[in-house]
């Protein structure tokens, strides 16, 4: 299966099958607890290792798939939006027409496992910490490069710069739906000022969390549309801007440094 490229594509369809029984899952364990901790620890999963699931939905979501709540021991519970809680109950319908198919398929035809193991190699899954999903806004084409515009919500755009191959081998023209891709190290974060730079983005919000390492520390920004950029930077830095959760931060990213993406 790859992902959907409707408009009204669910968030949960840009990831992997066995991701995404543990993302539903999650997400409902999540929906009856109020809390992410307690849903991780009931799953035996690390409580980064949920939160980096829920930024992943959210920011592949067209609205808010999981919402934060004020106070709480991680400072706020979490909450499935209405919208999270219809992506499950359709992924659950789904998934049961899925069987459904798989075992017909099956009974006629002997050999279909065989070929379904390699149909199942075409699913794409990335290192990259970042991934949004957005609609192009506007192609400016060049003789070697082009720069698109993607529009991921919220608000916030994403300014890429793609080779003019690129753009036609991928299709990519206004109201084209596709993924932007961004490792954390690639992500400059300064504090919330004026600041002329030659990053051609510049994502703005609140720091809501704060991992801090021997050397490097990660640091998830929330922008004003819900979705979250993380970044890796030095501890040392971490300590000079004073990012903590509740700081205010932007995400400085170059064009050149991120990698557009669409179904096939």
């Amino acid at each position: 299966m790859t992902p959907s490229a409707t408009a009204n594509s669910l968030p949960l369809a840009a990831l992997g099958r066995g991701r995404r029984w543990d993302h539903l899952e999650l997400l409902e364990r999540i929906d009856a607890s109020g809390s992410i901790s307690a849903a991780a620890n009931a799953m035996g999963m690390s409580y980064k290792a949920a939160w980096q699931a829920v930024e992943a939905i959210n920011n592949l979501s067209e609205q808010a798939v999981v919402a934060r709540q004020p106070g709480g021991r991680h400072g706020g519970g979490t909450l499935l939006t209405e919208y999270g809680r219809r992506i499950v109950a359709a992924y659950r319908r789904l998934e049961k027409e899925r069987e459904r198919v798989l075992s017909h398929l099956n009974r006629i035809m002997d050999d279909f496992d065989q070929y379904y193991r390699v149909i199942r190699r075409f699913d794409m899954q990335t290192s990259a910490r970042n991934q949004f999903l957005g609609q192009v806004k506007a192609v400016k084409s060049g003789p070697v490069n082009a720069e698109v515009v993607l529009d991921i919500g919220g608000g916030d755009e994403l300014v890429a710069m793609i080779t003019q191959d690129s753009v036609e081998h991928l299709g990519l023209k206004p109201g084209i739906e596709a993924y932007a891709l961004i490792k954390a190290p690639w992500v400059i974060l300064t504090n919330d000022t004026p600041l002329k730079t030659s990053a051609r983005n510049r994502l703005c919000g609140t720091v809501v969390r704060c991992l801090e390492g021997a050397v490097n520390d990660e640091v998830i920004i929330e922008l004003p549309g819900g979705k979250t950029v993380a970044a890796i930077v030095t501890h040392a830095s971490t300590q000079e801007m004073g990012l903590q959760p509740g700081s205010r931060a932007c995400a400085l990213i170059k064009a050149s440094h991120i990698i557009l993406a669409v179904n096939a």
